[in-house]
């Protein structure tokens, strides 16, 4: 059976600046245990950036550290509309080799989607699903 992905996603994605440093970035996820941020220029989705575009494509690029995000993160990128199902979200991770998926409702991003939201709904036991619900580590 389906569900809903606003039953799923998380509704509070951290939003940060186009123009924000790979650096602050980085420092953002750590302090919120978190492996990506939703990059917005001008208040308009941009892109998203995470833990390995910045290790990919600034840090072994050997890239500076006030880089900025709108240079390394995604911009073609895949999302949900709100009226998207976890089986929705399953195939476009599966198609796109991807973990996180925004979920946009009238070009505005209301949430996002992972691959460990994914797990701790649909299989909550199986060690995805029991990893990504457990506490974080820090």
């Amino acid at each position: 059976m389906s569900v809903p992905i606003r039953e799923i996603m998380t509704t509070t994605p951290i939003r940060l600046a186009a123009d924000t440093s790979v650096v602050g970035a980085a420092q953002v996820m750590r302090d919120y245990n978190i492996g990506d941020v939703i990059v917005e220029k001008d208040g308009k989705f941009c892109g998203i950036a995470t833990d390995r575009d910045i290790v990919v494509r600034a840090i072994a690029e050997g890239r500076d550290g006030n880089t900025t995000l709108e240079s390394v993160c995604s911009k073609d990128v895949a999302s949900l509309s709100a009226n998207s199902t976890d089986e929705d979200a399953v195939r476009l991770m599966r198609e796109k080799s991807i973990r996180r998926l925004p979920v946009v409702d009238n070009g505005k991003v209301i949430g996002i989607v992972s691959l460990g939201d994914l797990a701790i709904a649909k299989d909550p036991g199986s060690v995805l699903g029991d990893i990504s619900a457990a506490r974080p580590n820090v």
